[in-house]
């Protein structure tokens, strides 16, 4: 294996703050009861013999507060982009007006607010993952850079501080991002 080079600690920063980022844009796909163009972010479809983001085959715009319309940019992919909304669990049906598609965004159910808020502690847990991975990843570079003689021991030890603060701080944003998030979804 080649001689470790010094850590970069602004580098794994960089990535943590990527995945509180990554979270924040998965929680525009969640639903709070009012519209968003970012609500069908997600849905993926089958176009031109591949899946692709519906962002790619049509444009998305709000109207009102409890409307979407989809405009296909292709008169031969709208049933596609109908059923890819359809299916992508987000419990909206689309209804077709030649090329365009108005989505009504109906009212949440008790039940379907406590589906989302679950969706949304999954999205949080995988981002908490990847965040520990960073942390893995930064520690694996400190002990190699330590091992090869690359920095001391002294330093070695305030390195591995200090991304445990930065993983500690990514995880508190990504808890709050969460409670925010909750709050909104369980609000009437």
């Amino acid at each position: 294996m080649a001689t470790a080079e010094k850590p970069v600690l602004p580098r794994y920063r960089e990535r943590m703050d990527k995945a509180v980022a990554a979270l924040k844009e998965e929680f525009g796909s969640i639903r709070a009861g009012r519209a968003s163009a970012n609500l069908l972010d997600q849905v993926m479809v089958e176009a031109y013999g591949s899946t692709v983001p519906i962002n790619q085959v049509a444009g998305v715009s709000v109207p009102d507060a409890r409307s979407l319309t989809v405009s296909v940019w292709d008169r031969g992919v709208v049933v596609s982009v109908e059923k890819a909304i359809r299916n992508a669990g987000l419990g909206l049906n689309p209804v077709v007006e030649g090329q365009n598609l108005r989505v009504p965004i109906p009212p949440l159910t008790e039940e379907r607010r406590k589906d989302l808020a679950k969706l949304a502690g999954k999205y949080t847990e995988q981002q908490k993952i990847a965040v520990r991975n960073i942390r893995r990843d930064a520690n694996d570079h400190i002990k190699a850079a330590e091992k090869d003689g690359v920095i001391p021991q002294d330093e070695a030890k305030r390195m591995t501080d200090e991304v445990q603060k930065m993983t500690d701080d990514a995880v508190k944003r990504i808890d709050e991002a969460l409670k925010t998030k909750e709050h909104e979804i369980m609000q009437v």
